[in-house]
């Protein structure tokens, strides 16, 4: 089911609530707006987000001969998704599994899935290093992925858990992309200065200290926090977390 995606990459948090999901949907749309076909997999099961992030949310995923078909942002179909989100009746529901049933809810994910032909295909993965994990990777293990873009914020607990995150990936074989540092700093909508209401510089010197890449810094901008399903380097071409996001993504390319 994987035969005709290109490239796959993996985006870990060793901390929740670091942004972990908003920076993999803006940078799946970052690429769609790039002219790239794009798939998203959301493999959260806890806390699927992806669906109300991308404005999906009401969709479902359809059973076709030889495997489910994901859905699809717009007619284009250059945007498709799938996560527990879509098969559940109420956002509200909480997924109550022991492992083994997470285990094989994320194998029919990788082996049901219809994904077609995709450039690229961003793996949304829960925090820390869970069953959901080793189960991904096991599941990669004959599919070449490209790497691990791991995000953190500055704060020194964020960046003791991505720490975690950094010896999981190498002692799994995973290639590290590089790191982002989210949440850096807050800038005003009203007139675009930006204050450090937390520290700042955390994620680069540990990318530096790790010996990994540094993507680069994403501020706090609560209008990207508002533009659900768009590219915030469409909708805000100039704004400082749509310039970071551009060269994020340059990065990744190369």
């Amino acid at each position: 089911m994987l035969d005709g995606v290109k490239h796959i990459i993996l985006v870990l948090s060793g901390k929740g609530g670091v942004g972990k999901s908003t920076v993999s949907t803006q940078l799946a749309l970052t690429l769609v707006e790039r002219g790239f076909r794009v798939g998203v997999l959301d493999v959260d099961l806890c806390g699927p987000s992806v669906p109300y992030l991308l404005q999906l949310e009401g969709k479902a995923v359809h059973n076709a001969d030889g495997g489910w078909i994901p859905v699809f942002a717009d007619d284009s179909q250059n945007l498709a998704v799938i996560s527990i989100g879509f098969l559940q009746n109420d956002r509200n529901t909480a997924v109550i599994w022991r492992g083994p049933k997470k285990t094989a809810m994320i194998k029919q994910f990788f082996t049901d899935v219809r994904w077609g032909e995709r450039d690229y295909l961003i793996i949304d993965t829960p925090p820390g290093t869970s069953d959901e994990h080793i189960t991904v990777m096991e599941n990669l293990k004959t599919i070449k992925c490209d790497g691990a873009v791991i995000v953190t914020t500055p704060q020194e607990m964020s960046i003791e858990d991505v720490r975690k995150e950094i010896t999981f990936c190498r002692k799994t074989g995973i290639p590290i992309l590089g790191l982002i540092e989210n949440m850096s700093g807050f800038v005003c909508p009203h007139c675009t200065e930006c204050t450090n209401i937390f520290s700042k510089g955390g994620g680069e010197s540990l990318a530096q200290l790790s010996k990994i890449p540094f993507l680069g810094s994403l501020p706090i901008d609560p209008r990207v926090g508002e533009m659900l399903g768009i590219a915030c380097i469409k909708q805000l071409p100039n704004s400082p977390a749509a310039l970071v996001f551009s060269q994020i993504v340059d990065k990744v390319c190369k």
